[in-house]
């Protein structure tokens, strides 16, 4: 692994577990119908599909300039008017192949459905933009190739864009932009891109590269480029955060709403490319229908069966989501019959919770998130011993830590796979006794009397005196066992710029969103030290950050408790 958190000389893949050979079978069995290769259960799907649709690949989609995007067409043989869903592929070379199985299920069910490569991946033609004016463009030119395949406006029904990753976000910018869009679903999906590229002041140089990594055959166009370079060499932080901000559907959430266009979410509580924080600040914000589903693991993890045919709860609401926007009813009230609401499958949450698994529903975020409860942060008795979290505040204490080194405490041991590690009940463990005091800041609880549900934004509030102008810090949040074996539960890096040296100054930092239950028995445990391979640091080394508690602006942690 590099420090980074990347295996190195390998061509990183957004979908680890992706069988593309798979995917290209059904794919020849639709365009042949020799079922022959696939096993029977697939087999019948694609002779069902077969039946009900005319499947077409190898389309060219014109895009304007001379660009064409490789697609693929499902055309349901029913009478219609059919309702229309257009998927843009992800950030991964196999572009549309992708949502193959998913696509010919929507087409059985009644739908016209188009998957296409995305520009510059694949082949399409074009340049790699990231969601830019261009990208949104590509959208609309392969709905209007949609419905002219479909035979024209008056033959066809209501209109869905579907994404997963890079083709979540290209689907909400163009449902802000195109008015037949009727309706969303973004999964593991960004709102704001540049909170996900600049977390509090610190880059998240491991997501770059890792993005650069799975693109690495894919064209890049000079602007995109000198983005993805500027954040890695810490270079034009505000125009990349322009250029990030025209690429964000949180900055056009205004048009989203002048629709009430319904927008369906779904994200990994450890998500390390787009991380959950930003994303529900988008789903807040939104005042039409919404739904937010939160699952454990990582980027696309929680997708990933379905993407691969097997049952999954994610792409399940998905297909339950157009069902209730997109298909033809005689009124509203039938529509809204589609989900079963003493069942609370109307409800805007739906949380799988760590590490139980049980599912949560809340009707609205509000109702999901719990009531803030601080506990203070505390000196420790000595040197070399770990300061406390208590239930009132014990100020006048100081607590120093060394920059430049590293401690177990980290993020995960590599994007992605940690995650997909978590899917499969595997999360990382963490030795916590191993955490050098001299290199980092650890307060730890008494034993919880009684189990602990965090749901929601956990907050820190510190008082931090570094010895340098800049100074960049992780706070890692940490369930600990009687053995002092911890899982992560969630956190944050914060930096810290132009800086009095040595001189106080309070820092709030927003940990990211989490639905954790921590057992009875088992300890809290509040970690900060200056060095993570997931985030560029700020710190001149070698330096200090001090953290106090002065009795005007005491440090605490705030969990939101259920």
């Amino acid at each position: 692994m590099t420090s980074d958190g990347t295996r190195p000389d390998t061509v990183l893949s957004l979908y680890p577990e992706l069988d593309e050979g798979a995917l290209g079978q059904v794919v020849q069995a639709l365009r042949t119908g020799d079922t022959s290769t696939l096993g029977p259960a697939r087999a019948a799907e694609v002779a069902g599909t077969r039946e009900a649709a005319t499947f077409l690949d190898g389309v060219r989609v014109p895009a304007g300039e001379g660009v064409e995007l490789d697609a693929a067409l499902w055309l349901h043989n029913g009478e219609g008017p059919h309702p229309l869903i257009v998927m843009p592929s992800p950030w991964a070379k196999q572009g549309w192949l992708v949502y193959a199985i998913q696509a010919m299920r929507f087409a059985r069910r009644g739908y016209h459905v188009l998957a296409y490569t995305a520009r510059g991946f694949g082949e399409s033609g074009g340049e790699v933009e990231v969601a830019g004016e261009k990208d949104v463009a590509d959208g609309i030119a392969a709905l209007d190739h949609l419905v002219s395949q479909a035979g024209g406006p008056d033959a066809v029904g209501r209109i869905g864009f579907l994404g997963d990753s890079y083709g979540s976000g290209i689907s909400q910018l163009v449902a802000a932009e195109e008015p037949r869009v009727n309706a969303v679903v973004a999964l593991s999906t960004w709102g704001d891109l540049g909170e996900a590229f600049y977390e509090n002041n610190t880059r998240h140089v491991a997501a770059v590269k890792t993005l650069l990594n799975a693109a690495s055959t894919a064209r890049l166009s000079e602007r995109t480029q000198r983005a993805f370079d500027d954040v890695l060499a810490n270079e034009n932080v505000e125009e990349t955060l322009v250029w990030a901000a025209e690429r964000s559907p949180y900055h056009r959430v205004d048009k989203l709403n002048s629709r009430a266009v319904p927008v369906l979410f779904a994200q990994a509580w450890h998500e390390t490319l787009f991380p959950g924080n930003q994303t529900l600040k988008t789903f807040n914000a939104l005042s039409g229908p919404k739904r937010l589903l939160w699952s454990i693991g990582d980027h696309s993890g929680p997708e990933m069966s379905g993407i691969l045919g097997l049952p999954n709860r994610v792409w399940e609401e998905a297909h339950r989501w157009f069902d209730q926007h997109l298909l033809e009813t005689d009124d509203d009230e039938a529509a809204a019959a589609a989900f079963d609401s003493e069942s609370g499958d109307r409800d805007q949450v739906v949380s799988e919770v760590m590490w139980g698994r049980a599912l949560e529903s809340r009707p609205t975020w509000h109702a999901a998130a719990g009531t803030p409860e601080r506990f203070y942060l505390t000196g420790p008795a000595e040197d070399g011993k770990d300061g406390g979290l208590l239930d009132k505040p014990t100020n006048g204490w100081h607590t120093t830590f060394t920059t430049g080194t590293d401690t177990p405490a980290t993020v995960a041991d590599q994007i992605l796979l940690t995650g997909y590690a978590e899917l499969a009940g595997l999360p990382k463990v963490y030795r916590t006794g191993r955490i050098d005091r001299a290199a980092a800041g650890v307060w730890t609880s008494a034993p919880l009397p009684s189990r602990h549900q965090l749901r929601g934004v956990p907050r820190l509030r510190v008082t931090v005196a570094p010895s340098e102008p800049d100074a960049t810090f992780v706070a890692y949040l940490f369930d600990v066992n009687a053995l002092g074996f911890g899982r992560i539960i969630t956190h944050a890096p914060y930096t810290v710029l132009g800086a009095t040296p040595h001189t106080p100054a309070t820092a709030d930092i927003a940990l990211q969103v989490t639905g954790y239950d921590v057992r009875a028995g088992h300890r809290l445990m509040l970690v900060l030290d200056s060095v993570d391979p997931f985030y560029g640091d700020a710190n001149a080394n070698p330096g200090t950050v001090t953290i106090t508690s002065p009795d005007e602006e005491p440090s605490y942690l705030e969990l939101p408790l259920s």
